[in-house]
């Protein structure tokens, strides 16, 4: 994989690529950003080397803003609104980082708003900053209203009232407000960020790549009808276990005191024993 973009760094180390967003002065998307978004999500969801993708901001302050308005404004506006069965170029890269076997992680250390939170909430985790971290739906003020899997997204993540504040208000959302409605998985001191979720995606990596990828998939199905994601689930897990490497992994687990009193008593520490060198 090539991966050359101008706003887009990516560095890849295993299976896990980092990638930093570089577009100042505030990550606007702007039309080359999306399009290196759009780009990047392809290339990134064909890569077979990789499990893990954690995204960072170049600007400790920003980490995405929204949509280019002055781009918005450009559209074109001819005859009524037509619905459409296709979905829209925003949307097919958004779903690209929800339904790609990797596992993406979004380090929020400032600001993130409109479309730039629209991306992020179709990751699978998202960490912010003590104190820093800030969220903010800004469309509605505007006229308009988040166009890029918004409405959809923050309403199951945090709930329909929220989703509502959230959208409606447009107001600033703190990190402690965030993490505690469930939209930031946990958040830390500056310091400390990239250190803790460089460490959680490295973990991730280290583990048997189909196994994170299925669990990946699986967790996804639970958004479905809860008869069909259990017989999924299933047919997964049947999956795996059949696999040399699975197995291997089983009775290494074993080996090492898994199922002892003293291997339970320190079971995250005994599972470090198992990733792959």
């Amino acid at each position: 994989m090539a991966y050359d973009y101008e706003l887009l760094k990516v560095l890849k180390t295993g299976r896990l690529a980092e990638v930093t967003i570089f577009n100042p002065p505030v990550n606007l998307i702007t039309q080359q950003l999306f399009g290196e978004w759009m780009a990047l999500a392809e290339e990134l969801e064909a890569d077979p080397d990789l499990t893990v993708i954690l995204f960072k901001s170049a600007d400790p302050d920003f980490f995405m803003a929204h949509f280019d308005v002055d781009l918005i404004l450009s559209f074109p506006v001819e005859g009524p609104a037509e619905r459409s069965a296709d979905p829209n170029p925003f949307h097919v890269m958004c779903q690209r980082f929800r339904k790609m076997d990797k596992v993406t992680i979004a380090q929020v250390e400032g600001r993130v708003g409109g479309g730039g939170n629209e991306i992020i909430s179709n990751m699978d985790m998202r960490f912010g900053v003590i104190g820093k971290t800030i969220i903010n739906q800004m469309e509605v003020p505007l006229g308009i209203l988040p166009g890029g899997t918004g409405t959809q997204n923050l309403a199951n993540i945090i709930g329909h009232g929220r989703a509502m504040e959230v959208i409606l208000g447009a107001e600033d959302i703190n990190a402690e407000t965030a993490e505690r409605w469930g939209y930031l998985n946990r958040i830390y001191a500056a310091e400390e960020i990239d250190g803790k979720l460089r460490a959680l995606a490295q973990r991730i990596a280290s583990f048997p790549a189909e196994a994170v990828r299925l669990a990946k998939q699986s967790i996804n199905n639970a958004a479905g009808p809860l008869e069909k994601g259990l017989a999924e689930e299933s047919f997964l897990f049947q999956q795996l276990i059949r696999r040399p490497d699975a197995r291997s992994k089983m009775q290494k687990f074993l080996d090492a005191g898994g199922q002892t009193r003293d291997g339970e008593l320190q079971l995250s520490t005994l599972v470090d024993q198992l990733k792959d060198t």
